[in-house]
């Protein structure tokens, strides 16, 4: 527990402290996440939006190859304190929007440590970390994100990385969509993200090292994939989105199916989404505001 006091004691001594990348938004760069999803939509014109939740395409941490971790990531910004733990897991995000960007904005994006928690759980130490983000463009606010991480220990030698028996998702939606991630899917994904977590893309670390059975899908993809069935079956409703919480539940893995689902309320100011793997454990929930 030292070393757990040592590296919680680091990273409190940043909170508040904001590191700052600015982005131009680029057509290109948009278009690059609607070919990785399969959609057929032509290139964004000068003054587009972007879609809410695909702001993790732009705003990238550019590190230096040779300060990222074994797991192929660093510190959420430059100057900050190593990671705390080994092993980190995308927890989730509690997002309001403002203004959306659009194609051809210089914009902002500012990001600091708001709180730090260590706790133990069943397989070890933990600390969870919880960033505040805000972006802001030629507009004024865009959006802002309380962004939950955890940190966690190696697992024990001999052992594999299986989360505890899960709660059954809902089966009864009317929005269903199923599909298989494959390998080329989730390269891509990192790609236009720039996340070079090698969960998502290496089989050999993420099975013989992290002790996953496969690779693992990006939170932020699920989360995307979900705000899919937005844009799908309430087009008009899509860009109205003031904000949504989101919470991973449970990993989903390359080929395997995963069943999304969404359930809009009657007076269309909100809408509930939901991903499920293949054996319908919850994997991950949305709650979606609608102005």
């Amino acid at each position: 527990m030292g070393v757990l006091a040592k590296e919680t004691t680091q990273l409190e001594s940043i909170i508040g402290v904001k590191a700052v990348t600015e982005d131009v938004i680029t057509a290109t760069q948009m278009h690059r996440l609607t070919v990785t999803l399969n959609r057929r939509d032509p290139m964004p014109k000068l003054g587009d939006p972007v879609p809410w939740g695909w702001h993790s395409i732009f705003f990238p941490r550019l590190m230096p190859t040779n300060k990222l971790s074994a797991d192929g990531m660093a510190a959420e910004f430059e100057d900050a304190p190593d990671s705390p733990l080994p092993r980190r897991m995308f927890a989730g995000n509690d997002l309001k929007f403002y203004e959306p960007l659009r194609i051809g904005d210089a914009a902002k994006k500012e990001i600091f440590v708001k709180s730090v928690t260590p706790k133990e759980g069943r397989t070890g130490n933990l600390i969870f970390v919880t960033y505040g983000v805000q972006i802001t463009g030629p507009r004024g606010l865009v959006m802002e994100d309380g962004q939950n991480i955890v940190f966690r220990e190696d697992p024990p030698a001999g052992s594999t990385t299986t989360p505890p028996p899960g709660e059954l998702a809902k089966t009864e939606a009317p929005w269903t969509r199923t599909l298989t991630l494959d390998e080329i899917m989730l390269f891509r994904f990192s790609a236009v993200t720039w996340n070079p977590h090698r969960i998502h893309y290496d089989r050999d670390y993420v099975t013989k090292v992290e002790k996953y059975p496969d690779l693992v899908v990006h939170g932020p993809f699920t989360a995307v994939l979900l705000l899919e069935l937005v844009r799908e079956h309430w087009p008009d409703k899509a860009m109205q989105m003031s904000g949504f919480s989101m919470r991973a539940k449970a990993p989903l893995y390359a080929g395997r199916p995963i069943t999304l689902r969404g359930e809009p309320s009657a007076d269309g100011k909100a809408c509930k989404l939901w991903a499920a793997d293949e054996h319908g454990i919850l994997a991950m929930e949305i709650n979606a505001t609608f102005r």
